[in-house]
């Protein structure tokens, strides 16, 4: 498995090798072995999500320790945000945006304490997600998708997005309240 290092200061890419042959192909998606020479937490918890064309979910956070995450899509494909939202990072407010889908097979290591989204690029999109800790919803935090100050670029017109995340804040308020800087609300 070839890993790539990203923009964002920890973020890594994933990229095994699929074997092809006339049944098919076969290739490895996880190997604990990576995560143990990296220095990673063991994954406690895997999770899916199927989604359909234009649907956005994100940008999503932990607060607290936060939570490591692999995330890949093994049906379909999707354009993955996140953004850094580690007062203490080098790459702090970058971000970074990558496609996941089911003919490469990468797999994006997203360490703690990052905003995490997707936009699915076809007509039906599943997410998996290998997370190193149980989920907390008292640690969430979230930032509206079309936030003005993030501008990120999602490649399809929205067709779905939770009330939830319709709901979330702005990154100005997220900023404030993890580094104390001013929001620029009244």
């Amino acid at each position: 498995m070839k890993i790539e290092r990203t923009t964002l200061d920890g973020v890594l890419l994933l990229l095994p090798t699929p074997h092809h042959d006339d049944r098919g192909l076969f290739t490895r998606t996880f190997d604990a072995a990576i995560g143990e020479e990296l220095g990673w937490e063991p994954f406690v918890q895997d999770s899916q999500s199927r989604s359909r064309k234009g649907t956005i979910r994100g940008m999503h956070g932990r607060t607290g320790r936060g939570e490591a995450k692999l995330v890949r899509c093994a049906r379909g494909a999707v354009h993955d945000v996140l953004v850094d939202a580690r007062p203490e990072s080098p790459t702090f407010g970058r971000q970074l945006s990558v496609l996941l889908d089911d003919e490469k097979f990468a797999t994006l290591y997203v360490p703690p304490g990052m905003l995490h989204g997707f936009q699915a690029l076809t007509e039906q999109a599943d997410v998996c997600y290998r997370i190193d800790r149980e989920h907390d919803p008292a640690e969430d935090v979230s930032v509206r998708y079309d936030d003005p100050e993030l501008a990120i670029h999602w490649p399809l017109p929205v067709t779905a997005i939770s009330e939830r995340d319709l709901a979330a804040g702005s990154w100005a308020e997220l900023r404030a309240r993890l580094v104390g800087a001013p929001s620029g609300k009244g």
